[in-house]
């Protein structure tokens, strides 16, 4: 299993941690997707996966939620 951590701005609210955790587990080989809400900050996210995964997928995932990672 290899373990990825971003950090994601904006989200304010469980139902944006959902938004993004299911963009998230669309992408192929992702196991498991936990985030750390801080409401309106940055929240770091941590993605479980059977392998390396392509950070442009990520971004996409991400801005397909609605939201932009940090950085």
């Amino acid at each position: 299993m290899t373990q990825t951590d971003i950090t994601v701005q904006g989200m304010t609210c469980g139902h944006c941690v959902n938004a993004v955790t299911e963009e998230l587990k669309t992408i192929d080989g992702v196991r498991d997707v936990s985030v750390e809400l801080n409401a309106g900050g940055d929240s770091p996210v941590r993605i479980t996966s059977d392998g390396d995964l392509d950070p442009q997928a990520i971004a996409a995932a991400v801005d397909e939620a609605g939201y932009q990672m940090a950085g």
